[in-house]
């Protein structure tokens, strides 16, 4: 079964739309990654402060791919450049991971209450 990393992201509040624009900025390059199942950018609320970023893979070796690959690093690249910066995006992250022992999907039919359907 799939692998889920969860990348738990300090950010700033007044540095989240910066964070959100990289993220969607970048998401064709995750897309054709083999392996990768897909990816939800997580905004925080409720006195939560960080981001997470919830992937899912096929496999741990589809995700080490990932982050070894070079489209990997150059989208690191700017978090690693903003740490000279005055107000960096992100000022710390850890990565969670899960095997998924169980994966329920809406039924078929069922009406969708999210925001946009």
């Amino acid at each position: 079964m799939a692998v889920v990393k969860i990348n738990a992201i300090e950010v700033d509040p007044e540095r989240g739309p910066e964070l959100e624009k990289r993220f969607a900025a970048r998401a064709s390059e995750v897309e054709k990654m083999p392996g990768f199942l897909g990816f939800e950018l997580l905004r925080p609320t409720e006195g939560e402060t960080r981001y997470f970023v919830y992937t899912r893979w096929a496999s741990e070796e589809d995700f080490q791919a990932w982050v070894k690959s070079s489209a990997f690093t150059r989208g690191h690249a700017q978090a690693s450049a903003d740490k000279g910066a005055e107000k960096p995006v992100a000022h710390g992250s850890s990565v969670l991971g899960f095997d998924v022992v169980l994966s329920v999907e809406a039924a078929a039919g069922a009406e969708s209450t999210a925001p946009g359907a």
